[in-house]
């Protein structure tokens, strides 16, 4: 007999919601009505500073298509690999490229305006709008078939300490930048905190809702609607705590190497680091929607693992004949790949949970840059390499599009997650709606 989704299980056995608990981790719940994975995971990594496109884009297009040297540590996974060329960030309006390219790439919106100078365009501000992980994780939440103790987890690689368009490409909403945790040990505290300190934060958020509602009815109609955010933000809080103090894992947390120093020579460690991490807290059902983010635009790292002194982003501003810059950045963008590629195969080495196949087969990872060509500073043909099973598209492919806007791509994956919004960003740039990236 065919076993429909857990919500329809309660409710065609006149189930109480509080049974979910008891067969929730049965295994022949753990795939909806129609046979779709329960756990469908959305993972965006980003590297800095465009690519090199002639080691880059395949010569081809469909499916007989060559990898080139950037791509070609993700040669293991060319089958479940969907390489997108001619895809545009067409957002406009206020910042440098680098800050459009960077705060507007999640949230396919323009930048408010501001008193942050880049280059030689207008100063900008924070982001007009909600990323598009974000959109996805309030949507999850919403449904308990799909809502998990963190919403989202936003990791970072050696991001600067400061706050600005550049540091910043995920967004709660308007004028709401949300900062990457790049320090592996405080992620490790944020997801496997002793009970003690969980207990001493919760009494401090209790005290602050009872201040919260006391003022309430006191304040104007814009400082209610701030209010209402802490608040909502306090209960999500303590939604977190009590279940993570309340449940066991799957598997256990991860060993981490000790006194890994939060620098730029660390690098390599703290990417492994992070991914153990990472891949940890997907398979122990943490989060479904994570963000992954090495260094920041115009990030300056200087990769001297790779025999390289030159900061990245002074060297992404040499010239095209430059050979020696070129082969630099070559090397640069191999190893953000094989990084991905890291990711890609702890993932297909992991069982899904209660599933089939391997975690990989039910996630979507999706790297892509701020910009499309670091000296150009070009919004066009940014780079979109999408990797995993996860959300149905036809993957084993590299595709070319006529620049089309990169919300169209955002859409496609909401969609994907069963999310069916009409527009994502600036809706002038959703002409056209979601990319087909299934039968196209």
């Amino acid at each position: 007999m065919r076993i429909p989704d857990r919500r329809t299980f309660l409710r065609e056995f006149g189930l109480s919601a509080a049974a979910l608990p008891f067969v929730a981790g049965l295994p022949g719940l753990a795939r909806g009505a129609q046979g779709a994975p329960s756990r469908q995971r959305l993972i965006i990594v980003f590297s800095p500073n465009g690519i090199v496109p002639p080691v880059f884009w395949p010569d081809e297009t469909g499916e007989e298509f060559t990898l080139k040297p950037i791509l070609e540590p993700l040669s293991p996974f060319r089958e479940r690999l969907l390489i997108l060329r001619g895809v545009a960030n067409k957002v406009r309006g206020d910042g440098d490229s680098h800050m459009r390219g960077m705060s507007c790439l999640l949230t396919g919106k323009e930048l408010f305006p501001g008193n942050i100078q880049g280059g030689s365009d207008t100063p900008a501000g924070w982001c007009s709008g909600i990323s598009i992980d974000q959109e996805l994780r309030n949507y999850y939440q919403e449904r308990s078939e799909t809502r998990a103790r963190f919403g989202s987890l936003e990791f970072g690689v050696c991001v600067p300490k400061r706050a600005d368009p550049w540091t910043r490409m995920v967004y709660a909403g308007p004028n709401q930048p949300v900062a990457p945790v790049d320090d592996p040990y405080l992620m490790f505290e944020k997801l496997y905190g002793q009970m003690k300190d969980r207990e001493s934060l919760r009494s401090i958020l209790d005290e602050v809702v009872e201040d919260l509602r006391r003022v309430r009815a006191r304040i104007g109609t814009e400082d209610r609607r701030l209010l209402e955010e802490h608040e909502t933000f306090v209960r999500e809080m303590e939604m977190e705590l009590a279940e993570g103090g309340n449940r066991t894992w799957d598997v256990p947390p991860p060993q981490l190497e000790d006194n890994v120093a939060n620098d730029n020579d660390s690098m390599p460690a703290l990417a492994k680091m992070q991914i153990d991490l990472l891949v940890n807290a997907l398979r122990n059902d943490m989060s479904r929607i994570a963000t992954f983010q090495f260094t920041n635009s115009v990030g300056g790292a200087r990769m001297r693992w790779l025999g390289i002194e030159e900061g990245h982003h002074a060297l992404s501003h040499d010239p095209d004949l430059n050979a020696e810059s070129q082969e630099k950045l070559t090397k640069i963008n191999v190893w953000f790949c094989e990084q991905v590629a890291a990711l890609a195969g702890r993932l297909a080495a992991t069982p899904e949970p209660g599933g089939e196949g391997s975690m990989l087969d039910h996630s979507l990872i999706v790297w892509t840059n701020e910009l499309g060509k670091g000296n150009s500073h070009t919004l066009q043909d940014i780079p979109f390499v999408l990797l995993g099973n996860g959300f149905g598209f036809r993957m084993g492919r590299s595709l070319a599009f006529e620049q089309v806007a990169h919300n169209r791509l955002w859409l496609a994956i909401a969609h994907a997650a069963g999310h069916a919004i009409e527009t994502f960003g600036n809706p002038g740039l959703c002409e056209g709606g979601a990319l087909d990236l299934v039968s196209a």
